[in-house]
């Protein structure tokens, strides 16, 4: 199989670094000796290594409840606000990574179609909030709203759901962004493990993004359990890419950088609740003769000329269960169209 054209570099959080300003010294009109004095004391702390500027050597919750709020209060407001309006330019603030492309791009195409927008969109609501805030050291900082929400008739066979969106903010200047969004049944939810204030304990993520492209390709490792995001998608696949009229490739890229970055959580069982990325492309070939008709939606991410060929990006994010032993266990997978190229 011929490679698929990678798309560009992951979109980050924009945020500044810190500036230093909790080390200078202050007070200039005291005198030259209460200058010096307080010189030489921030200089013998930064020698000792004990001057912490804006928490990041600080062992501390990654947000307070306030701020956790606030934040989700701002996402569902300007998500809100873009939906009826279908302008991405009304929430791209509030979100970052995966969430963000899937619904900044789907925006795009539904607005071709739609220029007036969607007044009649149902607003996102939510309630019964849970905010899962871990302690940790240093930038970039997350936290977890797991939320109730308004669009249970969309749910998974009618059933009760919970919207999981990890908001991450990459430093002290920059805004919370919600990065990742699972939607996962009650039964799904893993019990988490505390700390001994209450918090969740955080997990290294690993590197699921590159072990999930892996096993896509070649289907050995053992590495997660079949269903529904795993065995199934490689058989669908498979019975797709020869279609009368039609040759399909397929190809899979991590996305593990930036504001992409995955995330986890301990679970109760010495496993870890993991939210990661991935992109994939197809690359859709028509034979001779054959009338080319782009999906849905698509023809306002197009780039370039569709002769004979097109190849769709999808960008993917994932919740997966990761136990003590064993393979990882799919919960959640949201996919969007994000880019189109002719060919």
């Amino acid at each position: 199989m011929s490679a698929l054209p990678k798309s560009g570099p992951a979109r980050r959080v924009p945020g500044s670094r810190p500036d230093g300003a909790g080390g200078r010294a202050r007070g200039l009109r005291r005198g030259r000796r209460a200058a010096t004095g307080a010189a030489l004391l921030t200089l013998a702390l930064t020698a000792s290594g004990c001057v912490t500027v804006h928490g990041e050597d600080a062992f501390v919750p990654t947000a307070t409840r306030a701020e956790a709020a606030r934040a989700l209060k701002e996402f569902t407001g300007a998500y809100n606000a873009a939906a009826r309006a279908l302008d991405p330019a009304l929430d791209e603030d509030v979100l970052a990574g995966p969430f963000g492309a899937i619904t900044q791009d789907g925006l795009r195409s539904r607005r071709a179609g739609h220029p007036g927008g969607a007044p009649e969109a149902v607003p996102l609501e939510v309630s019964d909030v849970r905010y899962l805030i871990p302690r940790q050291r240093g930038w970039p900082r997350w936290f977890v709203a797991d939320t109730d929400t308004n669009r249970d008739r969309d749910g998974v066979a009618g059933q009760d759901t919970r919207w999981f969106f990890v908001f991450t903010r990459s430093g002290p200047e920059a805004a919370w962004r919600a990065t990742y969004l699972s939607i996962l049944t009650p039964d799904e939810i893993p019990a988490l493990r505390e700390d001994g204030a209450g918090h969740p304990v955080p997990a290294p993520p690993g590197d699921l993004s590159a072990r999930y492209v892996q096993y896509l390709k070649d289907g050995r490792g053992g590495r997660f359990a079949p269903g529904q995001h795993t065995t199934r998608w490689r058989a669908d696949r498979e019975k797709a890419a020869n279609r009368p009229g039609w040759t399909t490739q397929y190809a899979d890229e991590a996305a593990a950088g930036g504001a992409y970055r995955p995330w986890a959580l301990r679970t109760k069982d010495g496993g870890r609740l993991v939210f990661f990325a991935s992109r994939h492309y197809e690359r859709r070939t028509a034979a001779p003769g054959v009338r080319i008709t782009l999906p849905t939606g698509v023809k306002p991410l197009l780039k370039g000329a569709v002769k004979r060929s097109y190849t769709l990006e999808y960008t993917s994010n994932e919740a997966v269960v990761v136990p003590k032993s064993g393979p990882a266990v799919f919960l959640n997978r949201l996919q969007g169209v994000t880019g189109a190229q002719g060919g």
